[in-house]
């Protein structure tokens, strides 16, 4: 649902409230300004949701939160932050931006969940908000008006101080042509755009697509892209003219089934940049590289050092602040499920499988299948147990030293089973092993991929027993 009235309904809840205590002489906490303060400390996304037979895709737009830019928590249970009511009422690649004033504006490009992808779609969807938990209803803007045979994809938005406008880019065909280029549509109030024009082309390169513009980095602005190879590649210019950026960066290392770039700035380490891609074949999950914006030199990061939320994909990512950050956590909330990701394999994650635990890479159907509600364990309360989100009231218990997702029959031999003692991980003492609590010289580990109850011995064991708690 829309959340615009959900954020009303919040302030209004909230006046009573504080009327309340001031009637018994208590003092209300303040209201959250209409304006956050202006140190980011902070970043949040923005992404919609995707699987591989479809079942779990969500055509929404979804938010997360990060503190490192790296560890990322899904608001509102990973469900909906906003539904697209316009246009053909689905999205993808939603891109979010603070605009000169404070405030925020998100854009998405418009499809409908199972639609044609290449039919045209000359608009994309807007919404704008003070404070990204009070949203406007979605409206459409007509940004490929020139073209109305042509898909206007991955918009994003820019601000050119020479212009006084804002500049929105987005794939497209250009009249007179048959492939792809960057385009580029100028608007002072997300309202109306000017007509489109050829922004970027790489000197006639074809079907270029996905563009995401870093302005001002030491007087340079950065163009990233996904180039007609299907890699991602980067171009720069001093001006933000079109058709005057000029490839820099060929591609960073990675496959050749990578779209969609996002380029992050640290916000406690200026030089350090991030850039993520989501490689669609055959993970389907985001890659991203660690390096130098101003160099161009990327370098792998481990998926042991980050976590997207489940299922996301064709993301943006802004930094926020701390107050910003805590309002959408209190408006929206988090999530009450948890994903166990491998140590030494971190592409692979805890999920069950014909009542099976194992550890496979993300992506799978059903998504569910890797989510578990992290629960006080059933024979001892300071302990843990895992329960399935989607059989609930069915748990991970060790049968015979197997892994297996069983239905509770309240034995206390169920119990016993079905509980483990969180304890530093064995292998890494940041993440968590998982001890048996009937069988305490044992614990939780993968062998082949399937999940089993073993003494631990060597520095193999002991990485194959380590996994990361994370939404």
């Amino acid at each position: 649902m829309d959340l615009a009235h959900h954020g009303g309904l919040r302030l209004a809840a909230f006046a009573v409230f504080a009327a309340a205590l001031t009637a018994i002489g208590v003092t209300a906490p303040a209201a959250l300004p209409a304006r956050a303060a202006t140190v980011n400390a902070d970043y949040v996304m923005a992404y919609f949701v995707e699987s591989p037979n479809g079942s779990g895709d969500s055509n929404t737009v979804h938010l997360a939160v990060s503190r490192d830019g790296l560890e990322w928590t899904p608001l509102h249970e990973n469900q909906p932050i906003l539904v697209p009511t316009a246009g053909t009422k689905g999205i993808r690649d939603p891109y979010v931006y603070r605009l000169q004033d404070g405030s925020w504006v998100l854009v998405a490009t418009d499809i409908l969940t199972g639609g044609d992808f290449f039919a045209a779609n000359p608009a994309i969807h807007v919404w704008t908000s003070p404070d990204l938990v009070h949203w406007s209803s979605d409206r459409m803007l007509t940004v490929n008006a020139v073209n109305t045979q042509s898909y206007s994809w991955a918009p994003e938005v820019f601000w050119d101080a020479d212009r006084k406008q804002y500049g929105i880019l987005f794939s497209g065909i250009p009249n007179g042509s048959s492939v792809s280029k960057i385009l580029v549509s100028y608007t002072s109030d997300f309202v109306t755009a000017s007509s489109p024009q050829v922004f970027f082309d790489n000197n006639g390169q074809g079907n270029i697509i996905d563009a995401d513009m870093i302005t001002g980095v030491n007087g340079v602005n950065y163009l990233y892209y996904r180039g007609s190879d299907a890699t991602l590649r980067g171009a720069k210019s001093t001006s933000l003219n079109p058709g005057s950026f000029t490839e820099y960066v060929t591609a960073p290392p990675q496959g050749q089934c990578v779209e969609a770039p996002t380029v992050v700035r640290s916000l406690t380490n200026p030089n350090t940049w991030w850039l993520w891609g989501d490689n669609y074949c055959p993970n389907n999950t985001f890659d991203v590289w660690q390096g130098d914006i101003a160099s161009g030199n990327w370098t792998a990061v481990s998926k042991a050092n980050y976590t997207a939320p489940l299922g996301s994909k064709h993301n943006t990512i802004q930094p926020i602040t701390s107050t910003e950050y805590n309002a959408l956590i209190s408006t929206y909330g988090t999530t009450s499920t948890m994903r166990l990701k491998s140590w030494d394999y971190p592409g692979r994650y805890v999920r069950h499988q014909n009542g099976v635990g194992r550890i496979d890479p993300l992506p799978f159907d059903p998504q569910a299948d890797s989510q578990w509600k992290v629960v006080p364990g059933l024979a001892d309360s300071t302990d843990v147990s895992f329960e399935s989100v989607n059989y609930p009231g069915s748990y991970l218990r060790h049968s015979n030293f197997d892994l297996v997702l069983n239905v509770d029959d309240n034995s206390a031999q169920f119990a016993a089973d079905a509980t483990f003692k969180k304890v530093p991980g064995l292998a890494n003492s940041a993440w968590s092993s998982f001890q048996s609590y009937n069988y305490p010289g044992r614990y939780i580990r993968h062998y082949n991929y399937v999940l089993e109850l073993q003494p631990i011995a060597t520095a193999l064991d002991q990485a194959d027993a380590t996994f990361h708690v994370a939404p």
